[in-house]
């Protein structure tokens, strides 16, 4: 069959919302405030672990770094999801589409990756407590910080570059409600049995994160339960508890999104599995952190009660 290859797509229609037709506005409401959640919620946990001194330790520098990293990972895209939902065209340009799927993985991965880097580190702080201090140095927790996000960058380059090469020249219309790998591969005029090697790619990537991740937190359960003291056994579940409860959020969505191969889904649940992953996961993140936490629920106390003594004395 001859693909007529005359003209060329230059922006995409997104199709993602076609049970919103008639009460858009319904929808944006909510999404509007979940993501001026998001946004409050994690700047609150990033700066309380800055501004208090007790907290300078390399797991809450990994918190901290994970809650910047979910700003930016939201406002790739619930921003423009916004404006399709008050929106008759609900259009993305070809290089806006091209931006969108290059910044919300390339955050996507350094998020997984740092939660890696976070799962290691309590498996050192349990089971290695002793030389916890001298192997989690300042330096190093800096460098896997950094490392983290260069690297969560860096590797989907090639993979964007290369969409970017791909002629699009016939349908436009993108059934989902985000610029993604596989929908926008799909409307390439050209083999799309890349997408399979895509597909693999990723799933490798994402069972080798977990698999690591689970082996680590196994490990420091085993280590937890034999702790003779009932209190102590309490205080290293907690500490762990709010790490396993973000990364079982964070894998579990990523998993249903990408985790599927050639398998569909109704366009409802294909919907409600992307706003899982790129809205809800995100919205828990700040609450699980908040309130499973002593010491960052104090941290946040003082962060609230310094900015009130502050707006005084300028009074």
């Amino acid at each position: 069959m001859r693909i007529n290859r005359t003209t060329s797509v230059t922006e995409f229609l997104f199709s993602g919302f076609p049970q919103f037709e008639d009460g858009s506005f319904l929808f944006f409401i909510p999404l509007f405030f979940t993501y001026i959640f998001i946004i409050i919620g994690n700047l609150i946990v990033f700066f309380a672990v800055r501004m208090d001194s007790r907290l300078h330790n390399p797991m809450y520098n990994f918190i901290s770094i994970f809650s910047f990293l979910e700003i930016w990972y939201t406002t790739a895209t619930i921003p423009k999801m916004l404006s399709n939902l008050i929106s008759k065209q609900r259009t993305i340009s070809m290089i806006g589409c091209l931006l969108q799927m290059y910044f919300f993985h390339s955050l996507g991965n350094s998020e997984g990756i740092l939660l890696t880097t976070m799962a290691i580190d309590r498996y050192v702080a349990v089971c290695n407590p002793l030389r916890y201090p001298t192997i989690m140095t300042p330096r190093l927790c800096a460098q896997l910080s950094a490392g983290s996000c260069i690297f969560g960058f860096l590797v989907l380059l090639p993979e964007i570059v290369w969409i970017s090469t791909l002629p699009f020249c016939g349908p436009n219309q993108i059934h989902q409600i985000f610029c993604d790998f596989e929908p926008v591969l799909r409307l390439a005029c050209t083999d799309t049995s890349m997408i399979l090697v895509e597909d693999v790619v990723h799933a490798v990537a994402i069972i080798f994160s977990v698999l690591v991740i689970a082996i680590s937190y196994i490990r420091i359960i085993t280590v937890i339960l034999r702790i003779p003291s009932g209190e102590g056994r309490q205080k290293a579940f907690s500490t762990c508890a709010a790490h396993l409860g973000v990364f079982l959020m964070f894998y579990g969505s990523v998993s249903l999104m990408y985790l599927r191969f050639s398998a569909t889904f109704p366009p409802v649940l294909d919907t409600a599995i992307a706003l899982m992953f790129a809205v809800l996961a995100p919205f828990f993140n700040p609450i699980i952190y908040s309130l499973r936490n002593k010491d960052m629920k104090i941290a946040i106390k003082k962060l609230f009660f310094s900015q009130r003594i502050l707006s005084t004395s300028a009074n």
